[in-house]
């Protein structure tokens, strides 16, 4: 099972077969394309739906065996592949258990995608703010506390949505007693775990949400596995949620024509975590720690660990994390993301053969605090979690809001005006501003310290022109 990899097999079959091409793609097998060589050569495997390579919408061959290697590896129900990312997993989920007008219980850090799916459904959203970590200068999980009062308080809610871990790799402590709650009220939980695809691989890794009986869980294969981009895993495990609905979803949402090379690379991303063992995961750990330890040597640079192994957080003294960013690209490193504190860095979940220059990258670090110590430090203001109540919702309605006019007003004075468009610092994804929330000084002094500290943003904005864009009066 663990080296068996069904698609790659009848990929690697069907290109040896030497086939002529009267099918799309239009490239024919690379043959027009204009690309770089190596590009083409790849191309050869970007094929289409033909005999013997299976119907990703209705599979028989071998999408049906390696998704069903993918269910036997994650101990699901059910797991399917996706070729529109973990955004498509997101949408499904929220489209299979709620319907226009209903409530839905919505971690307020979650990624756009969740917003989107609430919005497109047109579900009413009950926010619940999470908690402040002190170390890492981030919003993380929702507390059990809170979650509670969240369904004492809407007890008809359709749904749970949770990030699971966060962007920064911080996990909750407190998710399967939270689960267990939500169960206990028939109260399903739909868990965005794009950044945990790789918790399976060994027990030392916080545990997936899947583990602690989460209904539906979307992981990004592409973020954290050898897998290409937009490629991700959804896993079913529910009694509370039909099967069918999310298939049914999956079928309407996805593209008609799915990439085969990246359904390949999700074979081989599940290939890859059957195969990983402990000696692969000591050599991993031996090998972080000998670069952890040497990037600690570094004069004014901190290294934060957090739960998540494949995760490091840098700061650089009084440095905005977007200096340190800046800097580190000088030296052609490239980190996840930064915000006004940090960078994150995520690390190759590494095998015994593999190499990779870690004592290269030191060294480009170094040059890199060096030659920012040289600037003056654009100091990230004081820390203070965001003061926000435990529970909130929308001040207008999905269904209101679109009926409504907008206009164009300084963001200076759009304090408790209510927000017409999303307002997204880009990465991590996370929206600042939802459509029919109330802008609140919280709000707006956090957007001045993303703006003052060279952050991009996503959604409609004229942020250039210090404008924001809300419900006309």
């Amino acid at each position: 099972m663990q080296e068996k990899r069904p698609l790659v097999e009848s990929l690697e079959k069907f290109y040896s077969q030497r086939n002529i091409s009267f099918h799309v793609p239009g490239h024919k097998n690379g043959l027009l394309s204009n690309l770089p060589k190596v590009i083409q050569e790849t191309m050869r495997y970007d094929l289409t739906e033909l005999s013997g390579l299976d119907d990703y919408h209705h599979p028989e061959e071998a999408i049906k065996e390696a998704e069903g290697l993918l269910s036997v590896t994650y101990e699901t129900q059910k797991s399917f592949f996706l070729v529109n990312g973990t955004t498509v997993g997101n949408l499904a989920m929220i489209y299979a258990t709620c319907q226009f007008g209903e409530q839905i219980i919505v971690q307020r850090n979650a990624h756009k995608s969740i917003f989107h799916a609430i919005e497109l459904v047109g579900a009413e959203p009950i926010f619940v703010t999470p908690e402040w970590d002190e170390r890492t200068k981030t919003a993380s999980y929702v507390s059990l506390e809170v979650m509670n009062k969240a369904i004492q308080q809407y007890p008809m809610a359709r749904a749970v949505v949770l990030t699971y871990p966060s962007y920064y790799g911080v996990a909750s402590s407190e998710l399967k007693d939270i689960i267990d709650l939500c169960h206990m009220n028939n109260i399903p939980v739909l868990v965005d775990e794009a950044h945990g695809a790789h918790f399976q691989v060994n027990k030392q890794f916080p545990k997936s949400a899947l583990a602690y009986g989460a209904d539906v869980v979307v992981q990004s294969a592409h973020k954290t596995l050898p897998a290409l981009t937009m490629g991700s895993f959804l896993h079913f495990n529910s009694k509370l949620i039909e099967e069918n609905a999310i298939n049914k979803y999956l079928r309407m949402l996805q593209s008609s024509s799915p990439s085969y090379l990246l359904l390949a690379s999700l074979d081989d991303a599940r290939s890859y975590v059957e195969r990983y063992n402990e000696i692969d995961y000591k050599n991993f750990m031996d090998r972080r720690k000998l670069f952890v330890d040497a990037l600690e040597t570094i004069p004014h640079l901190q290294v934060l660990q957090v739960d998540d192994p494949l995760k490091l957080l840098i700061r650089v003294g009084n440095y905005a994390g977007f200096q340190v960013q800046k800097a580190l690209e000088a030296q052609n490193i490239y980190v996840e993301l930064a915000d006004t504190h940090q960078v994150l860095l995520i690390l190759p979940l590494l095998k015994g053969e593999h190499e990779y220059p870690f004592a290269d990258i030191r060294k480009r670090i170094k040059q890199a605090v060096d030659e920012l110590r040289k600037e003056v430090p654009n100091s990230p203001s004081e820390d203070h979690p965001m003061i926000q109540q435990s529970l909130s919702t929308l001040q207008m309605s999905v269904g209101v809001l679109s009926g409504k006019q907008g206009e164009w007003i300084p963001y200076a004075r759009s304090i408790g005006r209510v927000a017409k468009a999303m307002l997204i610092p880009y990465p991590p994804g996370i929206p600042l501003i939802i459509p029919g929330e109330k802008i609140t000084v919280t709000m707006l002094t956090e957007l001045e310290e993303w703006l003052e500290k060279g952050a991009v943003f996503q959604g409609e904005h004229r942020l250039a022109e210090k404008l924001i864009y809300v419900v006309e009066d």
